[in-house]
């Protein structure tokens, strides 16, 4: 698998990091394409958003999981990164992540533009430890909330809450 020539080998110390930290790349995503760990997931999800950016396909899969891994497709994430254009990030939310945590999420929304049309991608994405490095884990499913009614169920034989007068059976209750 090799990198495209915009690695982040060749940008310059003063430019500023796509992950839109304020900070220059030589200082926030440029050590980590080059390899050295993340501190923190939300550091570890900026720098694969950069990667994105700078088309740095190794590092995409170097920082998946082991079971991520097994699913990554270097033509999948090549053909995403060179038919988008990336417009921002936004880093909405974090939980974990801490020096003593195995766990960690990020919140965020990616911004691009692709086939002339503006997207977003809006994700809370797990991280995990792995030999001791931030790994990009998946998607945080999260747990439906079951739906309840604050009154009780209408009767087939009760009065239509339309206030039509006719027995809901033979208003809203019909069946279609």
């Amino acid at each position: 698998m090799s990198t495209s020539s915009t690695d982040s080998a060749t940008t310059p110390d003063t430019e500023s990091c796509p992950c839109g930290s304020g900070k220059t790349h030589a200082d926030c995503c440029g050590p980590i394409l080059g390899g050295a760990p993340a501190p923190n997931p939300e550091a570890l999800m900026r720098s694969r958003y950069t990667a994105y950016v700078k088309r740095h396909y190794i590092h995409l899969e170097r920082s998946l999981s082991r079971v991520q891994r097994a699913d990554f497709s270097s033509a999948d994430a090549k053909t995403w990164a060179e038919s988008s254009e990336w417009l921002g990030l936004k880093i909405l939310d974090t939980t974990g992540g801490g020096p003593e945590d195995q766990v960690g999420t990020v919140r965020f929304n990616a911004t691009f533009r692709t086939s002339g049309e503006e997207r977003e991608h809006l994700e809370n994405a797990r991280f995990i430890r792995e030999d001791g490095r931030w790994v990009y884990d998946g998607l945080v499913i999260e747990k439906a909330v079951p739906v309840r009614h604050a009154e009780p169920k209408t009767g087939r034989n009760d009065p239509c809450p339309c206030g039509s007068g006719k027995k809901f059976k033979k208003c809203h209750g019909i069946a279609a």
